[in-house]
């Protein structure tokens, strides 16, 4: 896929990793349907066995009739497993130390559910998820959001933020720009710019 030339370098490496993950699901997709053929496959021959062996004549004996055991019947063959593939995923970098200031917000919050979204297995809930984002919180007023809300939980003895999506709300509100539109357009018009 082409970009833009002033595509951002966050978006560019979200999208890697979303490709990535796609070609790791689409590669799960394959080995899924390959077990299940196959196991399917399995189980028609032994099916069409049964069958032969239901459909076939019995022969006539001139002697006196004896009661008749069974066929043997062997055990279904247990469907050969394919061997997984064990992959090795590349090893995520974890967000850097987020410093509180507007202008890199959204970019540290994108980072932090970039890594939630390709490592869910690390995370049984959503206060492991919240307690791994804020220790990233060391710097000037994160640090003392941070502490405001653990006062806030010592006070009530309950954590003020419930939920991943109560925490992003409240981020957004605290550390996102104002205005995002004033500040891009302050930017470009700007001589830091050029």
């Amino acid at each position: 896929m082409s970009l833009p030339a002033d595509t951002p370098p966050a978006v560019t490496d979200a999208l890697g990793y979303l490709q990535y993950y796609l070609q790791e699901l689409t590669e799960r997709q394959n080995a899924s349907e390959h077990t299940i053929n196959a196991t399917l496959a399995g189980l028609m021959a032994q099916l069409q066995q049964l069958t032969q062996l239901i459909t076939a004549p019995v022969p006539t004996v001139a002697q006196p009739l004896i009661p008749l055991s069974p066929p043997p019947v062997s055990p279904p063959s247990p469907v050969p497993a394919t061997p997984s593939k064990q992959r090795t995923r590349p090893k995520l970098p974890s967000p850097p130390d987020f410093s509180g200031e507007r202008s890199s917000g959204r970019a540290f919050l994108n980072s932090c559910m970039l890594y939630l979204h390709l490592a869910p297995e690390q995370f049984t809930c959503d206060k492991e998820k919240i307690f791994w984002t804020l220790a990233f919180f060391k710097d000037r007023c994160t640090a003392k959001w941070f502490e405001n809300l653990f006062r806030q939980e010592a006070d009530t003895s309950i954590f003020p933020i419930r939920s991943w999506t109560d925490f992003e709300q409240q981020f957004r509100s605290q550390f996102f720009p104002v205005n995002a539109e004033a500040d891009a357009i302050n930017t470009l018009e700007g001589s830091s710019y050029y």
